[in-house]
């Protein structure tokens, strides 16, 4: 692994602004949803389970916006789309510590159709500004900046509502947002590589890009974040049930510490590895890990392998889904990879919190990683197998050959090393 990679892309025009407003501009984003259930809890005095339905109304809301907004940014660019969503945003979270739980509940799915696309906008922007070839560095920091907001995000949440309440919070919620839509307005970055804005203007059908490959690469997309959310719960489980609760946190944290690093070497390399291989060693290491037993200094040991994986699996899909695509769709795109995130982590809530109150964690763990392994297997025909990176689609090769022929702009001598 080395730091030149890290170097080559960090010393383009306008990335370290790029990378540095995408980490600031995701943590309210991340501290929603806790905010969102400890107002339900302590300041409504309802239940979790109510708690959820708003959570799983937002993360709905979500999925559904997410591939709206990209295609809008594809065809009118990010600006009209920030200001549009970020004066939604604005309007929800300052109105929602008032609203009563069934006008919340319609709010929060409103809301999420209406989400910043920040997570996929920031992505199809690294890979317009980021030549291909150095795509797997910059779409691993991108990974490594998601992984440190959300550490932040909801921490931040917990300790506003602890000191300031939940309504105080919820403004901050939205104070947060706007200067989140704000920066990404002013900071106006290109969303297509010069060369690719230089090509002819050409509409591609979307039965030209979105074939079962890309559809099968969503659906293991869905099954990482799936597994991903099941560890996080088992996690939580484990440590209530040897009686640990005060370190889950800890455990928690370490979990994400290994993904950071795994990300950081991932990024170095001088080749990337396939997102099956990836995801599929994923969840093979997690299955087992509903064996461990001792206390929760093993269980921070024995989770470093699959968490090692974390951050080079998601960014592995970005680039993947990525090269599929055409520049015209690439928001779009990323909106559906957006889509198939939150997808994942809905569905898991539900399941695997089932599979632990009724068999224990170690049962929700097997299953995930028994799943996610089926799927690797059953998704190998479509998305290139096990040894490459996957094919290009027809619609994207002449994008990528463009990419490809455009130099690499700034002195790749220039240090800049993002701590992200």
């Amino acid at each position: 692994m080395a730091i030149e990679p890290y170097r080559r892309v960090l010393a383009l025009p306008g990335v370290r602004a790029l990378l540095l407003v995408g980490l600031l501009a995701r943590i309210p984003i991340t501290g929603m949803g806790i905010t969102l259930t400890l107002h339900v809890v302590n300041g409504m005095g309802l239940g979790f389970l109510q708690a959820g339905l708003v959570g799983a109304a937002g993360m709905a809301g979500t999925a559904a916006g997410s591939p709206l907004a990209g295609r809008f940014v594809d065809r009118r660019g990010l600006r009209p789309v920030m200001a549009v969503t970020t004066v939604a945003q604005l309007c929800f979270w300052c109105a929602a510590p008032s609203l009563p739980y069934a006008a919340l509940l319609v709010g929060a799915a409103v809301a999420g159709v209406f989400s910043q696309p920040v997570f996929g906008a920031i992505r199809q922007c690294v890979a317009a500004m980021v030549p291909s070839e150095s795509h797997q560095t910059g779409f691993a920091l991108d990974s490594m900046a998601v992984e440190l907001s959300c550490m932040a995000g909801p921490a931040l949440a917990v300790a506003s509502v602890t000191a300031f309440g939940g309504a105080a919070t919820m403004y901050g919620v939205a104070v947060g947002m706007v200067g989140s839509g704000a920066a990404l307005y002013l900071l106006d970055p290109p969303t297509r590589s010069a060369a690719e804005a230089a090509a002819p203007e050409a509409a591609t059908p979307r039965r030209k890009w979105l074939r079962p490959g890309l559809l099968v690469l969503l659906g293991l997309t869905s099954a990482l974040t799936f597994t991903l959310t099941t560890t996080e719960l088992s996690v939580v489980a484990m440590m209530k049930s040897g009686g640990a609760t005060e370190w889950t946190g800890l455990v928690i944290a370490v979990w994400c510490g290994y993904s950071l690093l795994g990300g950081f070497v991932y990024g170095g390399l001088p080749r990337g590895v396939p997102p099956l291989v990836l995801i599929g060693g994923l969840c093979a290491l997690t299955a087992p890990l509903g064996l461990i037993g001792g206390g929760w200094w093993w269980l921070c040991l024995a989770i470093a392998p699959a968490g090692l994986l974390c951050a080079p699996a998601l960014s592995s899909t970005v680039d993947a889904v990525n090269r599929r695509v055409p520049a015209g769709a690439r928001g779009e795109a990323m909106g559906l990879h957006g889509m198939s995130l939150t997808i994942g982590v809905a569905v898991a809530g539900p399941v695997a919190g089932g599979i632990v109150d009724a068999y224990g964690p170690a049962w929700a763990l097997a299953a995930a990683g028994a799943v996610g392994l089926a799927l690797v297997l059953v998704a190998a025909p479509f998305v290139g197998g096990l040894s490459g990176r996957g094919p290009v689609s027809e619609a994207a090769a002449g994008s990528a050959d463009r990419s490809a022929d455009r130099p690499i702009e700034g002195p790749a001598e220039e240090a800049g090393v993002e701590a992200a």
